[in-house]
């Protein structure tokens, strides 16, 4: 079953003058764009800086306007102009993780307050406490860790603290926009399996937006490679990156550096 469905979705921005008399310039970030998602279903994202990648990841997470299109989410309608309070069934069935774990913590806030933070946002009725323990447990970090702060933690620690906010509130949708990039090798590695123990065990919908073809290879069903605006291949993952029909695929697997036997 679909759960999230775009419709001809483009986005384009007004670039500044260069001179007083110059008509006005534009920059298309996202030509019309049709997708479906289903439920339970991941999807990575691959594609160069510029691609159109976060853009389109914005665009239905309802975080920006489309220029034209529309975006659906279970069937409801996402309005990118309403309040934010009439947003919070989408805030509900979404969870975001950003690529700096340090930089999407409030170094002020103890990690409990950062986890529990959308619980009291979106209105999440229960034992907000409770449920910052029990995801703490599921993100591999101990209860008592509540009460450090950002800076206290290692990388990996942290963006493990940004995974455990981003499915405090139980959402259908986890999308992943550059979430291990700033990890080494190793901790990008355990992040990864916890993001797939969590989908198993959640149930959960997940998009990841990444540079790194070989994150993309493990985690995602369904592969979408992006150019200049465009999706210009789409499938299963095994047969996208394995025997890819687009030139411009070609090219983006043959980048991938391999470091050669001795």
């Amino acid at each position: 079953m679909s759960l999230i469905e775009a419709e001809g979705l483009s986005r384009t921005f007004a670039l500044p003058k260069r001179t007083l008399f110059e008509s006005r310039r534009t920059s298309t970030a996202l030509h019309p764009t049709d997708l479906t998602i289903d439920e339970g279903e991941s999807v990575g994202i691959i594609g160069e800086s510029g691609s159109g990648k976060s853009t389109l990841v914005r665009l239905l997470l309802g975080l920006d306007r489309p220029t034209t299109g529309r975006v659906a989410v279970d069937g409801r309608e996402v309005d990118a102009t309403a309040s934010a309070r009439s947003l919070h069934w989408l805030r509900r069935q979404t969870g975001l993780v950003f690529q700096d774990p340090y930089a999407s913590l409030d170094p002020r806030m103890t990690a409990g307050r950062i986890i529990a933070e959308p619980l009291w946002a979106l209105d999440i009725p229960g034992d907000h406490r409770a449920r910052v323990r029990e995801v703490l447990a599921q993100v591999g970090l101990e209860a008592g860790m509540a009460d450090r702060h950002p800076h206290e933690f290692s990388g990996g620690q942290r963006q493990r603290i940004a995974l455990a906010r981003a499915i405090a509130h139980r959402p259908r949708v986890l999308v992943g926009d550059e979430p291990l990039s700033a990890l080494d090798v190793t901790v990008r590695a355990q992040v990864l399996e916890l993001i797939t123990e969590l989908q198993r065990e959640e149930g959960l919908t997940v998009i990841m937006v990444s540079h790194d073809i070989g994150v993309v290879q493990n985690l995602a069903d369904t592969v979408m490679v992006m150019k200049d605006g465009r999706i210009v291949e789409r499938g299963p993952t095994d047969a996208v990156l394995q025997r890819p029909t687009e030139d411009y695929t070609k090219r983006l697997l043959a980048a991938i550096p391999v470091i050669p036997r001795p």
